[in-house]
């Protein structure tokens, strides 16, 4: 496990007509303020990666489909560290990570899958840093 990134299971409330998926509460740990929301969609083997944001804090949601984050941690370079994890609605959690932690994300289910990210600032480009694929030694899987 990364220091300081969080995996909190979510409440699924069942309804007749249709569920609730609980997301992010002010009182819940992970959260850090508000900047914006945004959805992401990812298709079936797309592999998008590898960001990392220097000041804002991620809190990822799968409420659609299914997506395997890579997240990899090389803030002290003698002690580089890799952590997946499957998110969808069958493990339903909050992925929380904070500032200087890259990831990467793959869209694992045949339709296309959806993420919510509840970021705690405003996007903007200059925070972040991108790097090609194949700049991080991981074997991405085909599934």
């Amino acid at each position: 496990m990364i220091p300081d990134v969080l995996i909190t299971p979510l409440v699924t409330i069942e309804m007749p007509g249709g569920g609730i998926l609980r997301a992010l509460k002010q009182s819940e740990n992970g959260y850090s303020g508000f900047g914006e929301a945004y959805f992401s969609q990812v298709e079936k083997g797309m592999i998008k990666a590898w960001k990392r944001h220097n000041k804002m804090k991620l809190n990822l949601i799968v409420p659609i489909g299914e997506i395997k984050f890579v997240l990899f941690d090389n803030r002290d370079p003698n002690n580089e560290l890799f952590q997946e994890i499957i998110l969808s609605k069958d493990n339903y959690c909050r992925l929380t990570i904070p500032p200087m932690i890259w990831v990467g994300f793959q869209g694992l289910s045949n339709n296309c899958s959806m993420l919510l990210n509840i970021a705690n600032i405003e996007h903007n480009p200059l925070e972040s840093d991108q790097l090609e694929i194949d700049k991080i030694n991981y074997e991405w899987s085909q599934r």
